[in-house]
């Protein structure tokens, strides 16, 4: 019992560090991001695991983990609370061409993440020439040119 609350908690506590990184830390995974991943896993596995390195253990660990995934999406599923809690929503960046600094420094995005995703996915240059730019729930951002006329 004493692997499943250890899992349990570790599953919530994992979830609420991510949750609190923001959308962009998983967005785009960098070098040191993934090295930074690598280090949490291990970590994680010895507290989940604990001094019982035994296979049952390590079922028991990798189920309780499962089951509580399965849970939380059945969750989130019923619930558009929990939905919004867990996941967030898009969070609007540059409206009309102008930036939104207060969602960017809440959300940790600069201006040339922006005109990065704007570059890339429209072909546009200028600021001037974004409708919207939205941060999406999975860390991308869209972006919405002006009509050109």
């Amino acid at each position: 019992m004493d692997s499943v609350l250890r899992a349990a908690a570790v599953y919530f506590v994992l979830m609420l560090l991510f949750r609190v990184a923001g959308r962009r830390a998983l967005g785009q995974i960098t070098t040191f991001d993934f090295v930074l991943l690598l280090i949490i896993s291990e970590a994680t596995q010895n507290a989940m695991i604990g001094d019982d390195f035994s296979v049952t253990n390590g079922v028991l660990v990798i189920s309780t983990l499962i089951f509580l995934n399965i849970a939380l999406s059945l969750l989130k599923d019923r619930s558009r609370f929990v939905e919004k809690l867990v996941d967030g929503v898009p969070t609007v960046l540059v409206a009309d061409g102008r930036l939104l600094e207060r969602e960017m420094r809440k959300a940790r995005v600069g201006v040339e993440d922006i005109l990065h995703a704007a570059r890339e996915k429209q072909g546009l240059e200028r600021l001037d020439q974004i409708k919207y730019a939205v941060l999406e729930v999975s860390g991308g951002i869209n972006v919405i040119p002006k009509d050109q006329k």
